[in-house]
């Protein structure tokens, strides 16, 4: 189970985030899921843009540059949409929708994935 971690304030953004790093796990990422875990989460890289269409929720999203460093965030998109493009984006975290306010996760601090 991976574990994703704000290293700014050392708090538990999710407990268990999947991974989406093969060609077909990223192309199907949450698409036809009902519905996902509060604690849950996918982390999908290579990847600097998402979409949700298929999808029957919405979700909170966080790019990542190649330092893991929050370089832009999404919050509550709905299914059948297109995410925002960030230049230095090189992977995504899709999230339940609220979890980015819930914790108070901003834009320039730096997240860990651990195992």
């Amino acid at each position: 189970m991976i574990q994703l971690i704000n290293v700014n304030t050392d708090q538990m953004i999710a407990d268990d985030v999947k991974s989406a790093y093969t060609f077909m796990s990223r192309f199907k990422g949450l698409m036809m899921k009902k519905s996902i875990a509060e604690n849950a989460g996918l982390h999908i890289s290579p990847c600097s843009s998402i979409h949700t269409f298929f999808m029957k929720f919405s979700i909170d999203i966080i790019y990542l540059n190649q330092n893991n460093e929050i370089v832009g965030i999404e919050e509550s998109l709905e299914p059948g949409k297109i995410g925002k493009r960030f230049a230095d984006a090189k992977s995504v975290i899709e999230l339940p929708a609220g979890t980015h306010k819930r914790t108070s996760t901003v834009i320039g601090q730096k997240v860990a994935l651990q195992d």
